[in-house]
């Protein structure tokens, strides 16, 4: 019990770091929150996805390389563009596999994004397989938000890789994305959390999966959990609704995770 309270507080001690951090996030990054052409739809939802807190504790900074997976219509593709600058690069990176089977409509956002004089500069599309997320240059960092528990839970046919069940489609995820950054390279997973224990039993049904499931596979994988944040924390939701509950829809309890590529 002793020691169970010594790292519960190691944990808590953590956690308030992150945010006094994540509290003041560079002007590069505040800029690109604020910047005029971001769509004013977008800009409403900033009060709950804090996008400049989660941005800075993720760490992306000018000129960096990142892989934006599965960026449905490109929320955090349109301010990763603007941080990493034109020394940069941002990948939209949609799976082949839902490339070919969701509805036309679901990438119209993302494409016109692309296309955009605005962004296009230094954003690109990339369809390709789940286990292969090779872009061409080692990449400094690979973002996935609220898409985790899709891989894992086989939602649908969009999400699957030939002849993998769900969890092993998310290992083949994780191993593409450690294979795919640089050494010293940052892996974050934002998602719904499930019910402690749960591990991945509602991630088909409730859309949501228990944090130490995706954890324990992305160490699997190779990489080691840098940090945890709880900026998106709701300590009412009590994981018992699908996240499209009426009552819980946008305010759902989701975990931060930070994962590194060891340098050696």
């Amino acid at each position: 019990m002793k020691s169970y309270s010594m790292l519960a507080l190691l944990f808590l001690g953590t956690t308030s770091l992150l945010h006094a951090q994540a509290s003041s996030p560079p002007s590069y990054v505040t800029d690109a929150v604020s910047d005029s052409a971001r769509p004013a739809a977008e800009k409403q939802l900033d009060s709950d996805r804090k996008p400049a807190a989660l941005v800075a504790f993720a760490g992306i900074k000018p000129g960096d390389k990142v892989a934006d997976v599965m960026p449905g219509g490109g929320y955090f593709t349109r301010i990763f563009s603007k941080v990493v600058g034109a020394k940069g690069h941002v990948y939209a990176v949609v799976p082949e596999s839902y490339a070919s089977k969701a509805p036309p409509e679901r990438l119209k956002s993302i494409r016109a994004l692309v296309a955009d004089p605005v962004y296009s500069g230094n954003t690109s599309l990339e369809v390709r397989p789940f286990e292969r997320l090779d872009v061409g240059a080692p990449l400094d960092v690979v973002w996935t938000s609220q898409n985790y528990h899709d891989v894992y839970g086989a939602v649908n046919a969009a999400f699957s890789v030939s002849g993998s069940t769900g969890p092993e489609q998310a290992a083949k995820l994780d191993a593409a994305v450690f294979k795919a950054l640089k050494p010293g390279g940052v892996y974050i997973v934002v998602d719904h959390a499930a019910a402690p224990g749960s591990d991945g039993r509602d991630a088909h049904t409730l859309h949501r999966i228990d944090p130490a499931t995706v954890i324990a596979q992305a160490k699997a994988a190779g990489f080691v959990l840098e940090a945890r944040s709880a900026l998106l924390s709701n300590p009412q939701d009590t994981h018992e609704k699908p996240i499209f509950a009426p009552e819980i829809k946008g305010h759902t309890d989701k975990f931060v995770l930070k994962f590194r590529k060891p340098v050696r």
